[in-house]
């Protein structure tokens, strides 16, 4: 079972029900969390949402107590709290991607995927990974190829995983691929 926390994200739902092509899910609002359906879970999904990492303090105390013990992805805000609470900087961009269609490429050698594979993908965010940025078994994997600002990042040792685009937008070309990939991990 897959367990999404929902930062109250419109997009929400749309993670889920890409997510339950592959596994049955649940979702439960982040100030509703039940402890009882993160424990069966064998993967928890951190939702896209509104704001920064920073405003979202429950979420960051379920990363903490389950690293290293749950396969854990995060999407776009998802994405920045699991770094956030990896000691990284999020800030805001000079230019704001809501409904942006990038490519970008694989960078590196320990990803999941082939290094200099391309992806078109859906992009809704305003804020970034400020780098350098340096923490125990996390690398980045993928960045756009216009930008170069971070969009992926795997920690394979602790099975935890991030996307700063949308793989279950439309405008992003075999999400399903990618969210597959890393849950068969």
């Amino acid at each position: 079972m897959i367990y999404v926390i929902d930062h109250n994200d419109s997009f929400t739902h749309n993670v889920v029900h890409q997510l339950s092509l592959f596994d049955k899910v649940e979702c439960d609002n982040f100030n509703k969390i039940n402890e009882n359906k993160i424990k069966h879970a064998s993967t928890v999904v951190f939702s896209p949402g509104p704001g920064n990492p920073k405003n979202y303090p429950t979420t960051s105390k379920i990363y903490r107590k389950l690293k290293g013990k749950k396969k854990m992805i995060g999407i776009c805000l998802g994405f920045q709290q699991i770094l956030h609470c990896e000691g990284a900087k999020i800030i805001e961009q000079k230019k704001i991607y809501h409904g942006y269609q990038s490519n970008i490429k694989v960078i590196n050698n320990k990803s999941l995927f082939q290094k200099g594979k391309l992806f078109k993908v859906g992009r809704y965010h305003s804020l970034k990974l400020k780098e350098p940025f340096k923490s125990d078994n996390f690398e980045i994997t993928m960045r756009c190829l216009t930008s170069k600002v971070a969009m992926a990042f795997e920690n394979n040792k602790d099975k935890i995983y991030g996307f700063q685009f949308h793989p279950e937008s439309f405008l992003t070309i075999n999400g399903k691929i990618l969210i597959k990939k890393i849950l068969s991990t």
